[in-house]
């Protein structure tokens, strides 16, 4: 009944790539409306750590827990590489796959046998794959009232369609940049909303290229690339 699910959650479009800030005890729904700060120079700063902490990753791998909002959990392990690849392994009995080649977002559904396709550009997580297009220029610094703790918000207000992500950094000296991606949360234009965090950060690991293809379910002659 879990496997069941989670498969329906994932399939959600784009849900698997929300997360959550209830960790700082900030309710997600608040931290989407909160304003920025009143001194431009503040906001222009903080959105600079948050590009130079997601910049500074050339290759990470982390656990994750991926909760949407009834509650229901799933875990597993995310992989990044830049520039722009991603992979959301699922753990073991979930017949579903989240990766992105560099240029395209594919969620791959083994159990019917579809794959669904995004351009990295139309999705939240490009704000985590192109984080100097995306973050400085449709960024926005959410007040968190800690001065450890950054809330920035992406979204572009001409293209609703492509979401909103918010991404909560903490600071850590051990981090890239000195700010830890710790968890964020993204609502599609279907008004999902899912939950990540992350744990057990693993900088500067070792990634082949490979890690980001895929079996195409639909047949040999159509693979990911």
């Amino acid at each position: 009944m879990k496997n069941l699910f989670a498969a329906q959650t994932i399939r959600k479009p784009l849900g698997f790539c929300v997360a959550a800030a209830a960790a700082f005890a900030i309710p997600a729904t608040a931290m989407l409306t909160m304003p920025a700060p009143a001194t431009a120079q503040a906001s222009t700063g903080s959105l600079d750590s948050a590009v130079s902490a997601l910049r500074g990753i050339a290759t990470m791998k982390a656990d994750f827990v991926q909760t949407d909002r009834a509650g229901k959990s799933i875990r597993g392990v995310m992989t990044l590489k830049r520039p722009g690849k991603i992979r959301f392994q699922y753990e073991k009995g979930i017949p579903m796959l989240v990766v992105s080649n560099g240029k395209s977002l594919y969620l791959v559904d083994y159990e019917v046998d579809q794959v669904q396709r995004w351009p990295i550009s139309n999705s939240p997580l490009g704000a985590l794959l192109d984080p100097t297009r995306d973050v400085k220029k449709f960024g926005k610094l959410n007040a968190t009232g800690n001065p450890n703790v950054l809330s920035v918000e992406v979204r572009d207000p001409k293209r609703p369609e492509f979401g909103v992500i918010t991404m909560i950094f903490v600071k850590d000296a051990k981090a890239p940049g000195g700010w830890r991606l710790n968890n964020w949360v993204a609502l599609d234009s279907q008004n999902h909303r899912t939950r990540v965090d992350l744990k057990n950060h693993r900088y500067g690991v070792s990634v082949a290229d490979n890690a980001f293809k895929f079996k195409d379910p639909r047949g040999s002659s159509r693979r990911g690339r």
